[in-house]
């Protein structure tokens, strides 16, 4: 029903009893199936009196979801995400300079000023978030969904790397950011998707070679990984 529109993001749900006499199912069938559609972000539980189950809106969070429990449990290898983040990103960059606006142009300009005065001030950890971000800016420009999603999950997954390994420190990500951002304003779509690649392929060198000295390490300390 949610698939074919019967029901629509914010719709409440009938009450469990009313759903299993109308879908031919226990009371236990349905409730078990309501836990799967919370986790999967499709619908959304509520207690009290105005309670109940509601069709969740819409939203890319569930891919990201899906993206990091996946990584976390080992479905997916640092290797793997590197590749996909490779293509997925040339993709973004030839899309994101097609559609960007002059709001969206700001915004990556920002975003790299903030990078600059972080690093400046020592702030390295925040230097990489901030830049990590530069991408989520990115991929919005694109105006696409599912370019946002999957690129929203790479990133919070980059971002777990450097909870493990520590942020880089060196200022080759800036200098990099300016010469895109160059490229960008000139809307030269080959020059921008080459210093992108190059910059993912040389951070991502780094960041593997850096993981694989420090995982045996993290494993000892890392918390339990909760369940997908």
């Amino acid at each position: 029903m949610i698939v074919t529109g019967q029901l629509k993001p914010g719709h409440r749900l009938p009450a469990e009893r009313e759903l299993a006499v109308q879908l031919g199912v226990s009371r236990s069938s349905v409730r078990e199936a309501l836990r799967a559609l919370e986790i999967a972000g499709l619908v959304r539980l509520s207690k009290g009196g105005a309670g109940g189950a509601f069709i969740a809106s819409r939203t890319s969070e569930v891919v990201v979801t899906a993206l990091q429990d996946m990584f976390h449990l080992g479905t997916i290898t640092p290797e793997q995400l590197t590749d996909a983040r490779l293509w997925i990103e040339a993709i973004v960059v030839r899309v994101a300079i097609e559609r960007m606006s002059e709001a969206d142009m700001s915004l990556l300009e920002a975003n790299v000023a903030d990078a600059q005065h972080a690093y400046q001030t020592g702030d390295f950890e925040g230097c990489a978030r901030i830049s990590f971000e530069f991408h989520n800016i990115l991929a919005r420009a694109t105006q696409n969904p599912v370019l946002i999603a999957n690129v929203g999950g790479m990133i919070n997954i980059m971002n777990h790397y450097i909870g493990i390994i520590g942020p880089p420190q060196s200022k080759y990500i800036l200098l990099s950011r300016r010469r895109f951002m160059s490229f960008l304003q000139e809307r030269n779509v080959a020059a921008a998707m080459a210093e992108m690649d190059e910059l993912l392929r040389r951070a991502h060198r780094h960041y593997l070679s850096q993981l694989e000295k420090a995982t045996p390490a993290a494993e000892k300390r890392a918390p339990p990984v909760r369940a997908a």
